[in-house]
């Protein structure tokens, strides 16, 4: 639940997506893929937990459904609020904090949490393997 917390409150996964799409498309395309690779692990995370604690499919999908709109939210919200300031430094900034919060919150939150219910060595390669396919997507659109 913090991460579904963390998640909403420092959600900036809009705005990376947003802005680098209007810094170079072809960027912001990749930064789409590879943001929409993780939200369905992220969606079923948030969805299947209420589901089962309430029972209701018209519940659980308003909460993921209300998870996920804070993405294009937040990127109205940011770019509004940082247009007069965009520049390559800022771009370069706001990467940083989006790239220094998504890491938080999985080493934090996540990881130990999921080392609770699995206690072998699969997680560290879950997580491993989870950056590494991230990359390969980034890649695959330079």
């Amino acid at each position: 639940m913090h991460s579904f917390i963390y998640n909403n409150t420092f959600n900036s996964e809009g705005l990376a997506t947003f802005t680098s799409a209007l810094q170079d498309p072809h960027l912001g395309i990749a930064i789409a893929v590879a943001i929409a690779i993780h939200n369905i692990p992220e969606g079923i995370a948030t969805s299947v937990p209420i589901y089962y604690a309430t029972g209701s499919r018209k519940k659980a999908f308003m909460v993921s459904f209300f998870s996920g709109i804070t993405e294009p939210l937040g990127a109205i919200i940011g770019y509004l609020i940082l247009r007069p300031f965009f520049n390559d430094i800022i771009f370069g900034i706001l990467f940083g904090i989006i790239a220094g919060i998504m890491v938080f919150i999985s080493i934090e939150e996540l990881l130990p949490m999921a080392r609770e219910y699995e206690k072998s060595k699969i997680t560290i390669i879950g997580f491993v393997t989870g950056m590494a396919i991230i990359a390969l997507s980034l890649l695959l659109f330079l």
